[in-house]
């Protein structure tokens, strides 16, 4: 093996490093104000740069107005409720609900107007909101 071929494997295994388990406690978790009302805290990813997996808290009575996003959005509620309408109605997605939001879907949400809402959501890009009328 040549000197170039013991360099690209070499950097072939650091890319490959080795999983191991984690675990992070929505106490613990490193939540960020996104907006006034809405954090949100990385478990896996980036949500500032690209595909993640992470947790999301709306305040009490907290209200996105309407909007969509690019990427698909998928959302697993553990406390609260987070509130969904679209053009089809209106969701309250409780405590184990799952929600699925295809990419470029007009929509509002917003979080229960006593609890609030903690939820734990993944995209397959970066997250974004575009204001919709």
């Amino acid at each position: 093996m040549n000197r170039q071929q013991q360099t690209e494997t070499h950097q072939r295994q650091k890319k490959q490093s080795k999983k191991e388990l984690t675990f992070i406690s929505a106490d613990q978790a490193k939540f960020k104000e996104v907006t006034q009302g809405a954090s949100m805290a990385s478990l896996w990813g980036n949500y500032e740069t690209g595909a993640y997996g992470g947790l999301t808290k709306f305040v009490p009575g907290f209200d996105a107005g309407m909007h969509t996003h690019t990427n698909d959005v998928r959302i697993v509620v553990i406390k609260g409720a987070y509130l969904y309408k679209d053009a089809a109605g209106e969701k309250r997605v409780g405590p184990g609900d799952f929600l699925f939001i295809p990419g470029g879907t007009k929509h509002w949400s917003g979080g229960d107007a006593k609890e609030g809402a903690l939820f734990f959501d993944e995209m397959d890009g970066k997250f974004d909101l575009t204001p919709v009328m």
